[in-house]
């Protein structure tokens, strides 16, 4: 989800580069489009009202999913073997380095299709263990990017103090969709003892994304501030923000759900409880953040914003918001939750259909694919819009 507009080489702040060089490659921001995808089959088949009659569609788009995940972790894989001087560049890249935790989120997302929709072309016991599998190596990769992008940005990237962008969280977010995942695969542990672990496992993982995004989100309010938006395709990005609100409220809802099944009262009852306690107030502000996040967008659409893989924001943080809502449904009972979470389904829809056209396009005229040598700094500045 990284773009080429609005940006300052590091080697020259006070003298940018006008045409930089560009080179073809995958980037990790092309998993976002996976998150995107699998989303919808997840968000699907958990809607009020009408999940079960979406189970087929649902099944079809996990399918798609993850043919797109196989097919982009080859390519990444074998671009690595034969060019290894790319991942290297992008890793050192301020910017395209906070996107290594998409891969980790396609993974998991994923694996939560798998958990649903696998008993229908394999046997259970298949579809659990290679949602275990991705499961593992998306949770493990998730934790290793949320360290190691967050300790060079302390202490590597040199960045401006204008530069938080909502790509500051794409490395932090991870362990929040294992938490949300995991409690889907809490039932199956085959002891007590290990789903009881696993349960606090995954709010420990819910508490490490909550406060780092909960701080990020805090940075970027500061620069939208203070500096206002850096314009262009990379407005966008602001949409990321609601990924960790809208995965949180899933994982609150997901967790107290299971919690009432493997732990003993009244710490059940509690777990189940902060569902409805934590995950209202939070819906609230990302309905808010979604309100202001729309008007920037707007803003940045009446100026001819480009198409870029930023647009691909669009989808799976909408979508974190629709299970999240769905949760909601389940806990409360409430109508409005329902028909939200149904509202929400349907701009998801639409967002993805957006950015799966916008992609061919740029596939088709190869630019999309064309990415710059040179480390960038993002430029924010007020009146843009």
């Amino acid at each position: 989800m990284s773009d080429n507009t609005q940006v300052e080489p590091s080697t020259e702040l006070n003298h940018p580069e006008p045409n930089p060089e560009l080179s073809t490659e995958i980037g990790p921001n092309w998993f976002a489009s996976v998150m995107g995808t699998g989303i919808i089959a997840n968000a699907a088949v958990g809607l009020p009202l009408v999940g079960k009659d979406l189970s087929s569609i649902g099944f079809v788009i996990w399918l798609l999913a993850a043919l797109m995940l196989l097919a982009m972790l080859l390519i990444k894989i074998i671009q690595t073997i034969l060019k290894p001087h790319i991942i290297k560049r992008q890793f050192n890249d301020p910017v395209m380095a906070q996107f290594f935790g998409a891969p980790p989120m396609a993974m998991l997302t994923v694996a939560g299709g798998t958990i649903l929709f696998g008993p229908e072309i394999m046997a259970s016991e298949t579809s659990i263990t290679i949602a275990w599998t991705l499961w593992f190596i998306g949770t493990l990769g998730g934790i290793a990017t949320a360290v190691i992008i967050t300790f060079r940005l302390f202490t590597h990237y040199k960045i401006r103090s204008d530069a938080a962008f909502g790509g500051w969280l794409m490395p932090v977010v991870p362990p929040m969709v294992s938490a949300a995942i995991g409690a889907m695969l809490i039932p199956h542990a085959p002891t007590i003892a290990m789903q009881q672990t696993m349960l606090y496992a995954c709010y420990a993982m819910f508490g490490v994304s909550l406060m780092s995004a909960l701080i990020i989100i805090t940075m970027i309010w500061s620069r939208l501030v203070h500096s206002g938006t850096s314009g262009g395709a990379r407005v966008p990005t602001l949409w990321i923000i609601l990924g960790p609100l809208g995965q949180s409220i899933t994982a609150a809802g997901t967790l107290g759900a299971v919690a009432v099944l493997v732990v003993d009262e009244p710490i059940a009852t509690s777990m189940n409880t902060m569902a409805i306690l934590y995950g209202v107030p939070i819906w609230g502000f990302a309905f808010f953040w979604s309100i202001l996040a729309s008007l920037l967008t707007l803003s940045a659409l009446r100026r001819k914003m480009p198409f870029a893989l930023t647009w691909w924001a669009f989808t799976f943080p909408v979508g974190t918001c629709v299970t999240g809502t769905s949760q909601l449904a389940i806990h409360t009972g409430l109508p409005a939750f329902e028909w939200a979470a149904i509202m929400l389904f349907t701009g998801l829809i639409c967002a993805w259909i957006i950015a799966a056209i916008g992609t061919i396009k740029g596939l088709k005229g190869g630019h999309i694919m064309k990415n710059p040598t040179t480390s960038s700094h993002i430029v924010s500045k007020k009146g843009q819009l």
